[in-house]
């Protein structure tokens, strides 16, 4: 069958023959892949800045932001059945014994770091026609998504960034409000870092938590990212003419920033502006760059006097895409022309070399393997 896979040893990305996998355990599904989005890390993984094969392999198929369609489940399979739309998961557990997280089935903060993720590291991925993997880490999508499903993935970072946020603001009196049902953000101002389609869908989130959102991005409006953005009832502010300190002036005391641009030094200037009491949210991983100028003694002057938490945060646990999956419906019920339109294109996988090692074009580019049945 066909895949898209990288050969790290000799620095080859290209469309190949798979094996077709088969089921063979009684836990087993067998997935008939429909949708597989692009992002910047399977872009990184084309350039061999990461990217692990298996065992035993020399290849790695690549691919972590997926919808399939179950086909076939093992005799011990419950809650699925044939023709259900599905999500996978991407992380899978140590074997560590003593790893608690693996062992409590979140391995998203697995403490040995041996765990394996399908199309990243040590697992093949989901850009492929046919998949095997176990029903624990299947969930279930609604029909109706079926259009916008490829991106329950993306979204679970900020999914489990608001999980934590929730969990972090424990440690004050929070909350501005003790009606039943008041949103987590209620009466608090949030600043999304970039527009792709992580920063958008974090935006989408963070507004239906019921903060008020501002998007903080490179280009100066009008541009449709802008357009995008403002259909939300968020506020665009562009880079190009703000700089930190003006961005603050504009939104006040910034409650939380959720980074997902990856770039440091816009990450660190903004970080100088984080208001009392403020999270700030890493979720980026920046390519190895020249090392940049901070000032550390502010930073470290902020956290201290104003409260503030930074944290990092990677990958997802099942109850996270739980959420986004919950979240996605929720979005297309409010915001359904922004979310169509948060994927640029559906292309066939002969396409793959221009969408993976081109130069970037769009919001969410996504390689279409198949129909539902």
């Amino acid at each position: 069958m066909k895949a898209v896979a990288v050969n790290p040893s000799n620095r080859e990305v290209g469309l190949v023959d798979h094996p077709e996998p088969r089921a063979s355990r009684p836990t087993d599904v067998k997935l008939a892949m429909l949708d597989v989005g692009i992002c910047g890390t399977d872009r990184e993984i084309c350039a061999f800045d990461y990217g692990t094969p298996p065992d035993g392999s020399a290849r790695l198929v690549i691919g972590h932001e997926s919808l399939g369609q179950v086909l076939e489940v093992g005799s011990e399979v419950e809650g699925l059945r044939e023709g259900d739309l599905v999500v996978p998961m991407v992380r899978r557990p140590c074997l560590h014994e003593d790893c608690a997280a693996c062992s409590a089935g979140r391995q998203d903060f697995c403490f040995t770091g041996d765990f394996h993720e399908r199309g990243i590291k040590e697992a093949h991925g989901f850009m492929t026609e046919r998949v095997v993997d176990d029903a624990r880490y299947m969930n279930v999508v609604p029909g109706e998504l079926r259009d916008v499903a490829v991106l329950v993935e993306p979204l679970t970072i900020a999914e489990k960034a608001l999980e934590q946020l929730g969990q972090v603001q424990m440690r004050l009196p929070w909350k501005v409000s003790d009606r039943p049902g008041a949103p987590l953000g209620e009466g608090h101002k949030a600043v999304v870092l970039g527009a792709g389609p992580v920063g958008l869908l974090g935006a989408m989130a963070l507004i239906v938590n019921g903060f008020e959102t501002y998007v903080y991005s490179r280009s100066r409006k009008p541009n449709d990212k802008a357009d995008l953005v403002e259909s939300l009832g968020a506020k665009y502010i562009a880079a190009e003419d703000n700089d930190a300190e003006a961005l603050a002036k504009a939104v006040g005391n910034i409650d939380v920033v959720y980074e997902a641009v990856g770039a440091s030094q816009i990450a660190f200037e903004v970080m100088k502006v984080l208001g009392t009491n403020g999270v700030f949210v890493f979720t980026g991983v920046p390519g190895r760059k020249a090392p940049i100028q901070v000032d550390t003694d502010l930073l470290m002057r902020n956290l201290v006097l104003k409260n503030q938490v930074v944290y990092g945060t990677v990958n997802a646990g099942k109850s996270t895409f739980q959420h986004a999956i919950r979240d996605l419906g929720t979005f297309m019920e409010r915001f359904p022309s922004a979310v169509r339109a948060l994927i640029t294109g559906r292309f066939p996988i002969e396409a793959h070399r221009e969408l993976l090692l081109g130069r970037p074009t769009g919001i969410k580019n996504v390689i279409q393997l198949g129909e539902a049945g």
